[in-house]
């Protein structure tokens, strides 16, 4: 009776469904803000839409560096040590962070604007090893023609940053390039961390017509300091990301950091599919929508041309 009641265990044991946590993705963001958030949440969507979904066959586990590069390295570390089935680095520093903590475990990055600048992968369409992902490398070109034409008279546009982000350096170069063809200068002003960001965007004023933003993870998760000076100064100021128009820049001409967050995480279906990630070649993100907030722009002292809102993807009043 024993051996019928264990070999019926057996056969239950496989048909049973999946275990919650069958497969295991581990997701990390240098902060949190709306556009890595959004990100995360479209990986975890589409991850979903594949089949595998928290509380059945996956656990989808997050944690935040809360803008400190030590805690990203703990992190992933932490997650090497766990041994997830794919680690999700959103963000260039939290990518830096567990390519480095691991040789083995399948990593597929998102929103690193540069991934051959932050040394993630030797080759873009051979990456090899363990890792692969999705970039978010900037319109640059676009963003200036786009300020150009809301500011026809603009000469100088002040670039708020962190020198300490690699892809924001990377995006300084593009930037600079492009507006040297527009005959438009460059005006650099610095933030290490969040705290700094108010008296960087300070720095700006009566030495720039215009503040320009980039995906950068220290200035947007402390946005709404640089927005207040550019409003009190009446210093138009934009960002890279769609996300930052509703907390009060003018506009924005990028990508929909949900739709990012979708597009990374059918390549982490791939790799829970069996495929090698070395051997996906690194996607740069698809789609860009034009965001315009017209609150802001009176605030800042500007008219917004009808020709821009009326080709916006989105308008906030």
């Amino acid at each position: 009776m024993r051996s019928i009641l264990l070999a019926f265990a057996a056969t239950l044991a496989l048909t049973l469904p999946a275990k919650a946590d069958d497969v295991t993705v581990a997701v990390t963001a240098i902060v949190e803000h709306p556009a890595l958030d959004a990100a995360r949440n479209g990986v975890r969507d589409a991850l979903a839409a594949a089949g595998y979904k928290e509380g059945e066959n996956l656990k989808f586990v997050f944690e935040s560096a809360q803008g400190n590069p030590a805690t990203a390295a703990q992190i992933a570390r932490q997650f090497a040590g766990d041994e997830p089935n794919v680690i999700v680095p959103i963000s260039t520093p939290s990518a830096q962070a567990v390519v480095s903590s691991t040789r083995d475990i399948p990593v597929v990055f998102t929103a690193v604007s540069d991934p051959l600048g932050a040394q993630l992968v030797k080759n873009m369409d051979k990456p090899g090893g363990n890792v692969t992902g999705l970039s978010d490398m900037s319109p640059v070109g676009e963003h200036i023609a786009l300020i150009k034409e809301i500011l026809p008279n603009v000469k100088t546009i002040g670039y708020l940053y962190n020198s300490g982000e690699a892809n924001s350096v990377s995006l300084l170069a593009a930037l600079k390039a492009e507006a040297d063809k527009a005959g438009i200068t460059i005006v650099e002003s610095a933030a290490t961390k969040s705290a700094e960001v108010q008296g960087a965007a300070r720095a700006l004023v009566g030495r720039a017509d215009a503040i320009y933003i980039p995906t950068d993870n220290t200035i947007i998760s402390a946005l709404e300091g640089a927005v207040a000076v550019a409003e009190e100064s009446k210093l138009p100021l934009f960002t890279a990301d769609t996300d930052s128009v509703s907390r009060g820049s003018i506009a924005a001409l990028g990508f929909n950091y949900y739709d990012v967050g979708k597009q990374t995480g059918e390549i982490v279906v791939r790799v829970l599919k069996g495929e090698n990630p070395g051997d996906i070649a690194v996607k740069t993100a698809a789609g860009s929508d034009l965001v315009i907030n017209k609150s802001a722009a009176a605030k800042m002292g500007v008219t917004l041309p009808e020709s821009v809102v009326s080709r916006a993807n989105k308008v906030i009043e």
